[in-house]
């Protein structure tokens, strides 16, 4: 670990979250695992610019740097691998990219899971025809800068989410969560429940034969009818 002002680079936690149990995320919409999770987490505001082709899924692999800095950011598509969404927290809108096309053939050539950076990127029209998943706050042509300081291994926020070494990271369409890795398990199980319900519900719309009194019932309750 560097004792250079600003430089850490933590010894990584084993996570919990089994390859077994990525599989099984992978069929969840991140719209069902958050309403598991009581739609309080998660954001929409860093979107996805990789040629979709189903969920990004993966262990968090987390990185802080300063705005427009992508030393960390090297350091950890060196060290990753199957499985690993590297997660940087850039804190948010700036005006140099922290990753391009150059850095995207690294992490595939690592067989790393996707990126969220909470910055900007370039070089997204070559990104846009990949489908490896990169979730990012914005485009900006600026290049980025490889001095640091920066830190591996720790928590970060992204948009306000917590992401901790090793959590369940989604992505899709309509955008990121995160899953504690201790709460995995359990999350799932009930996910798989509600998309149970999710598939009655829809084969008795189907048929014609769904119960809607409970708009009628909610609107009495209020007062509107």
């Amino acid at each position: 670990m560097s004792h250079i002002q600003g430089f850490r680079i933590h010894p990584r936690p084993e996570s919990a979250v089994s390859s077994a149990l990525l599989e099984r995320f992978r069929s969840y919409p991140v719209a069902n695992v958050s309403d598991v999770m009581s739609r309080s987490t998660g954001t929409g505001l860093l979107r996805p610019y990789h040629k979709r082709d189903g969920m990004l899924v993966g262990r968090a692999l987390t990185v802080r740097t300063r705005s427009g800095d992508n030393l960390m950011v090297h350091k950890a598509i060196d060290v990753s691998g199957p499985g690993d969404v590297i997660v940087v927290d850039a804190g948010g809108p700036g005006s140099n990219a922290i990753i391009g096309e150059i850095m995207l053939a690294l992490a595939i050539a690592r067989c790393a899971a996707g990126f969220v950076i909470d910055g900007p990127i370039r070089d997204s029209d070559k990104i846009g025809q990949g489908t490896l998943p990169v979730y990012a706050r914005g485009v900006a042509h600026r290049g980025p800068y490889k001095d640091g300081p920066g830190e591996l291994h720790v928590p970060v926020s992204i948009d306000g989410m917590v992401v901790r070494p090793g959590d369940l990271v989604l992505g899709d369409g309509d955008g990121l969560l995160v899953v504690m890795a201790e709460e995995a398990e359990n999350i799932a199980a009930r996910v798989e429940a509600v998309q149970r319900a999710e598939v009655a519900l829809l084969q008795s719309i189907a048929h014609g034969c769904v119960d809607r009194g409970w708009v009628d019932r909610t609107l009495r309750e209020k007062g509107v009818l």
